[in-house]
């Protein structure tokens, strides 16, 4: 699989459907060695907008815009190729939180989803619904895991 997605946009011309887009997208950023990220599409608003496309910083950890989505691909390498110092009993290094409701996707490969109490392994086909909580993730396998992730903006009530 590759680690730089195509995207493909469609829209409406002349009352037909089309596609208006379809190339490698242009901000796929490694932000560790070989972590590479790529911001695939946001909205600003709710509801989305279907007019036009606002360009966002691709950042390691994301912000998504108020009242808005984010739809990222990450292409996650083994632990031991990123160059992160875990130690035992301490919190992983990588460990973050947003302030949103995440729809997560494994393409390929596996991955640990680390909470600051208890993990679990993920495999391609599972899904994570992550609602707002402190978490990191864990390659522990010889190979690259491949996940999509739709955050949206949440508040915590």
């Amino acid at each position: 699989m590759n680690k730089i997605p195509r995207r493909i946009v469609t829209g409406i011309q002349n009352g037909k459907s089309v596609i208006i887009e379809d190339k490698i997208v242009a901000n796929a950023v490694e932000h560790f060695p070989n972590l590479v990220i790529s911001d695939v599409w946001n909205t600003q608003q709710m509801p989305a907008s279907l007019d036009y496309e606002v360009q966002i910083p691709n950042k390691g950890f994301p912000e998504t815009p108020k009242n808005g989505t984010y739809f990222r691909y990450v292409s996650i390498p083994p632990d031991k190729e990123l160059g992160v110092d875990v130690k035992i009993g301490q919190p992983h290094p990588m460990m973050h939180q947003t302030s949103t409701l995440d729809y997560i996707i494994i393409l390929s490969g596996e991955l640990y989803l680390i909470m600051e109490e208890g993990e679990t392994l993920l495999k391609a086909g599972d899904i994570v619904i992550q609602k707002g909580t402190n978490h990191a993730w864990s390659n522990r396998s010889d190979h690259p895991c491949i996940q999509l992730a739709i955050l949206i903006d949440a508040v915590q009530e």
